[in-house]
C-alpha cells in the first residue's frame, strides 16, 4: 500500500471539516492541529477514513498523541500493512 502523504491528510479532513485560507499541511506540517483549525472531532472523522482507506487503526490514546500533521502521517505510514 502507498504511503499516506501530508497533501492526502489534508485532502481527508479538508472533505469533512472546513473551508479555509490557513497554512497548507505541506507548509507547516508541524503546527498543531488545533492551529490549523481541526478538533478532536476532525481527527475522529479522519481516522474512520484512514482506516478505512489505509487500514490502520489508531487506538484512541494513540490518536490524542498525534498532534501535528506530520506525526500523523509518521504514525500512519509506520503501520501501513505489508503489500
Amino acid at each position: 500500500m502507498q504511503p499516506i502523504t501530508l497533501r492526502e491528510l489534508e485532502d481527508i479532513m479538508r472533505q469533512h471539516v472546513w473551508e479555509g485560507d490557513w497554512l497548507s499541511f505541506e507548509q507547516a506540517p508541524d503546527r498543531l492541529f488545533d492551529e490549523h483549525g481541526y478538533d478532536s472531532l476532525a481527527l475522529l472523522e479522519t481516522h474512520s477514513r484512514i482506516k478505512r482507506d489505509y487500514g490502520v487503526e489508531i487506538a484512541e490514546d494513540d490518536l490524542g498523541r498525534v498532534r501535528t500533521p506530520r506525526e500523523l502521517v509518521d504514525f500512519v505510514n509506520a503501520r501501513l500493512p505489508a503489500a
